[in-house]
């Protein structure tokens, strides 16, 4: 049954009354960075809902944790005070509860349209890690780069790759993306090439947002693990092949990735995404004890690329995913990543890495989709075999449910020329 709200939500909208997802946003350019939840077309202020008292169960009642200009204070107190407020916001904005929905004054200053909004990083991210979750996504890099006799390394099937990334270059949904510069391979007996990147991808992701976090030299269990992530939202980690194929042997990424990563203003949180939970790919061999779960879930997340190229007026769909396609899940993901004793802190992020299906129309990269470029991708009466300075990548995600969608918004950005 479609939980109903006194706000009117349209039928297509990601986000009902069963998301209820979390954001930072500013009410005016001058105004200070305050919490928000969305709901349908617009953004309540949790601002003005706490200093009202609304929020008035054990945990939140005395709390300032929506009187921050981030989320990270909130997300520190773990789920009884995630689900106390879950429940408190569902009630306040059902259509049956008087307290908001007759209160014109509070209605007023508390709800305000989400086009009128500028929205923020909401969380302040201290660290940030990317893995490398797809069977599929490992398997055709690893067939482009080292041939199809052996695409994956052994150890990927044994542990959770990923690599530290750039915190600091993590950016929100509709900052432009400066084309990075760097060095390429070499022609011949000639020096490396340097300028601007002539391989610029877009990497289909999604990143989870730490709650509670450990101390240094702990660990968390893969099955406490869901306790410490707070949600999840869409992110698209810019990548520029041509300087990652030069520098990333023996140490990895470095300026290939560190330029820019996009993620979607709106986490939504594990609670509204558990309707949506479905089985994991099967493991073989079975995971060393430390990441094997009493139950293993991914969620039936669909995700979908849209490109407008240069001077056009259309977008184009490009790839259609879905985060099922993940083989290590995101709990395994956190649990090996404290298994050395590193401590996570509320607000670190991790990535998924690429998420590509089985099937060509759902690779999550262009690297993929054209095929190192062998393969130029048709984009209305355009091609690109890589980004374009101009074109403009939108990623969407939403779980269906019986009569609305649980979504994430959109996660955009578009490629400027280096000014350099």
């Amino acid at each position: 049954m479609v939980l109903k709200s006194f706000v009117e939500v349209e039928p297509e909208s990601h986000f009902p009354l069963e998301n209820l997802p979390y954001g930072v946003f500013k009410p005016e350019p001058d105004s200070l960075p305050r919490p928000g939840v969305a709901i349908g077309e617009y953004v309540l202020d949790l601002s003005v809902i706490a200093c009202a008292g609304l929020f008035a169960g054990p945990l939140l009642s005395n709390s300032d944790c929506f009187n921050q200009p981030n989320l990270n204070k909130f997300v520190g107190l773990g789920q009884p005070a995630w689900k106390e407020a879950r429940v408190t916001l569902q009630k306040l904005l059902s259509a049956t509860e008087p307290t908001l929905r007759d209160n014109a004054d509070l209605r007023k200053i508390a709800l305000l349209p989400m086009e009128k909004v500028q929205m923020l990083l909401p969380v302040a991210i201290g660290d940030y890690t990317d893995f490398f979750a797809s069977m599929h996504h490992a398997k055709n890099c690893g067939t482009l780069f080292r041939g199809p006799e052996n695409p994956i390394n052994l150890n990927w099937f044994h542990l959770p790759i990923a690599y530290h990334g750039r915190a600091s270059s993590i950016v929100v949904s509709g900052t432009d993306i400066i084309r990075p510069r760097g060095q390429g391979h070499p022609t011949g007996n000639s020096a490396p090439y340097f300028g601007p990147s002539r391989k610029l991808d877009f990497e289909l992701e999604m990143a989870a947002i730490v709650g509670p976090g450990n101390e240094l030299g702990t660990t968390i269990d893969v099955n406490d693990a869901a306790n410490h992530i707070f949600g999840l939202v869409l992110m698209n980690d810019w990548s520029a092949r041509d300087i990652q194929a030069w520098e990333y042997v023996p140490l990895g990424p470095f300026l290939g990735k560190s330029f820019g990563t996009t993620i979607s203003p709106w986490i939504v949180t594990l609670d509204a995404l558990e309707p949506f939970a479905c089985e994991v790919p099967k493991q073989n061999p079975c995971p060393l004890t430390y990441l094997v779960e009493k139950t293993s879930r991914n969620y039936d997340i669909s995700l979908e690329v849209l490109i407008k190229p240069s001077g056009q007026a259309d977008s184009c769909v490009v790839t259609r995913s879905n985060f099922n396609h993940l083989y290590w899940t995101i709990t395994q993901q956190l649990a090996h990543h404290t298994i050395n004793g590193c401590n996570l802190r509320p607000g670190d992020m991790f990535g998924t890495g690429t998420i590509s299906g089985p099937e060509p129309e759902s690779y999550g990269c262009l690297l993929e989709l054209t095929w190192n470029g062998q393969k130029p991708l048709s984009l209305g009466g355009t091609t690109r075999t890589f980004l374009e300075d101009g074109d403009e990548v939108t990623f969407f995600g939403y779980c269906q449910g019986d009569g609305y969608k649980v979504g994430f918004g959109r996660c955009s950005g578009k490629i400027v020329p280096s000014p350099l």
